[in-house]
């Protein structure tokens, strides 16, 4: 990918989409820089990578879940992902397993030049992950950075349309989404996921960026396929959604389109909200309504 070229105004975005141990933090860690620096040499100045990429996702028990989890104080995740992030002056967002006094998080921190810009916390937990984590309590916030406005969900966060709304009425340029796909067996081929069409969706829907980095491989019989993709605000992939082979992924983001959002000459999913029904962050009162 080395002779991709950018405008000036593009920011250049990479989802890492890999292959993640359970349980191997050294290994997780060593892979994800090696990627993010070829990232960076690729020109990437955003990069995205899975959920619980530190760590692995299926966790046998709570125990296995304690002894892998991380404080963001002194996780050698964190350090190692704030000096890569440093040393190539490029912003990083990543999932790890979360650990703050006796609980467990599911994760997503934003790294940058200067180290740690903030963290997200998981809203809406996934099956067993209830009997692991507490549900995030940090709301959706958008980081402001050099480089734009940044929001950030987690897997299974996509289901709800609230989170991309409440992060594009905030402003968000780019919802970054680590997450972990699984494949349904059950569904038809051409449906075993539907993460992508959520983030196509969501994309359209609210006129944003949205960088999505699954993982592959097999962990404890469950199937990761993939399907990392980065879309424009018509909800159109720049690339992806991908195959199941670990690989790098990279779209060109001009987040002045965001900002100037239109459909077209008469329309915007942004001005043509019918705040006087519900308010800009969706809340809702049957008391508004006019007969």
């Amino acid at each position: 990918m080395s002779e991709l070229k950018r405008k000036s105004l593009d920011v250049r975005v990479a989802c890492l989409q890999m292959d993640i141990k359970i349980g191997d933090i050294t290994a997780n860690i060593k892979k994800s820089v090696r990627m993010i620096n070829e990232a960076a040499d690729n020109g990437a100045v955003l990069v995205v990578m899975p959920e619980m990429a530190n760590t692995g996702y299926s966790f046998n028990n709570k125990k296995e879940a304690l002894e892998l989890a991380e404080n963001i104080q002194d996780s050698k995740s964190i350090n190692a992902w704030i000096n890569v992030a440093h040393d190539r002056n490029i912003h990083i967002v990543s999932g790890i397993t979360e650990i703050d006094g006796a609980d467990l998080y599911n994760t997503a921190v934003l790294i940058g030049p200067n180290g740690l810009v903030g963290k997200y916390r998981k809203l809406h937990l996934w099956e067993e992950e209830f009997l692991w984590f507490e549900q995030g309590n940090l709301g959706l916030p958008v980081f402001h950075t050099p480089i734009g406005r940044i929001g950030i969900v987690i897997c299974y966060d996509m289901w709800f349309p609230e989170t991309f709304r409440i992060l594009a009425a905030q402003g968000a340029d780019i919802v970054c989404v680590p997450t972990n796909w699984a494949s349904i067996d059950a569904l038809p081929d051409n449906m075993k996921n539907f993460g992508p069409v959520l983030a196509m969706a969501a994309s359209h829907s609210n006129g944003i960026y949205i960088a999505a980095a699954d993982r592959v491989g097999t962990e404890r019989g469950m199937v990761f396929p993939g399907k990392s993709l980065i879309v424009k605000t018509s909800g159109i992939p720049i690339v992806g959604p991908v195959d199941d082979t670990e690989q790098i992924i990279y779209g060109d983001c001009n987040f002045a389109k965001v900002r100037a959002h239109g459909t077209n000459k008469y329309n915007s999913t942004k001005k043509d909200r019918r705040l006087d029904v519900y308010d800009e962050f969706l809340g809702y009162s049957p008391d508004s309504t006019r007969i």
